[in-house]
């Protein structure tokens, strides 16, 4: 039972960062940066717990301001950028944080931050998390999701019609600097020792296909697609698919790139097509 309420954490977790990767999706960014800024949000949450013993709900909110705080300088000149571009800048700054942490003292370099007092809860992440799909389905209807729509479609006309779109695209990079940091916070407190190759390229590559596997357009597809891929390993564990003949390793890798090859395949819009699709073959009532 343990082992199952451990995954329905890192579910609830991944899915927050999912819906980091929605926040600048939702302008037309492709940002590979949240790694880095879960990276910074779980050191700095985790050295204000371990070196000032601040509360924890402190610390989590001083390690998502820490990664907002980066991200606004950081997002003004590289979101000139557009496509391939902007995603390898990002990488780039991903393997910045990551070689920083290694070469600082105070993160105790290559061998990360043992001993993290675990407060996480189940009910803190999923409550961040409704908390946040809540605000994500509210800001769709608002001034800013309209004008993050029109910049997402066609920047040159949004900008003709006024809309400042530097402005809109910067506060969504900033806003998934902070989902983010939010997230790491959290797991630097559930997983009790952290290390700087847990927020690398792999991580970065891993939130993104959250939102491949889920649905780029709508802000449930990352959470879907992070429940998913976070559920795969769980059920092709060595002890379940040895009585279905299937050797762990190798083979297991296998299953799981071909799960996530056939939803590219079958579903190039990601999983919350099915739900689309279901939705339009209930029949509604005529007005």
């Amino acid at each position: 039972m343990r082992e199952y309420r451990t995954v329905l954490n890192f579910i609830g977790i991944n899915a927050i960062l999912g819906l980091s990767l929605y926040m600048t999706l939702s302008a037309g960014l492709l940002s590979l940066a949240n790694a880095g800024f879960m990276g910074i949000g779980a050191y700095t949450a985790a050295l204000l717990t371990l070196k000032q013993d601040w509360p924890y709900p402190a610390a989590l909110l001083a390690g998502a301001l820490a990664a907002a705080a980066i991200a606004l300088p950081l997002g003004i000149p590289v979101l000139r950028l557009r496509g391939v571009f902007l995603a390898i800048s990002t990488i780039g700054f991903g393997e910045v944080v990551r070689i920083a942490i290694i070469n600082l003292d105070i993160t105790n370099g290559a061998l990360g931050l043992p001993s993290i007092p675990r407060k996480t809860e189940w009910w803190h992440i999923y409550g961040l998390l409704l908390l946040l799909l809540f605000f994500v389905w509210r800001l769709r209807r608002s001034r800013m999701g309209y004008a993050l729509e029109a910049t997402k479609e066609d920047e040159p006309a949004a900008r003709t019609m006024g809309i400042n779109t530097t402005f809109y695209k910067v506060a969504a990079f900033v806003l998934g600097a902070f989902i983010a940091g939010l997230a790491g916070g959290m797991d630097a407190h559930l997983v009790n020792a952290i290390g700087p190759n847990s927020y690398g390229f792999t991580r970065a590559v891993e939130i993104l296909v959250y939102g491949v596997v889920g649905g780029m357009n709508s802000y449930w597809g990352p959470v879907l697609g992070a429940l998913l891929i976070t559920s795969i390993p769980e059920f092709l564990r060595a002890d379940q698919i040895r009585d279905l003949g299937i050797k762990p390793g190798a083979d297991r890798l296998v299953i799981n790139g071909l799960v996530l090859l056939a939803i590219v395949l079958f579903l190039p819009r990601g999983l919350v097509t099915i739900f689309q699709r279901l939705g339009a073959m209930v029949p509604r009532k005529a007005t």
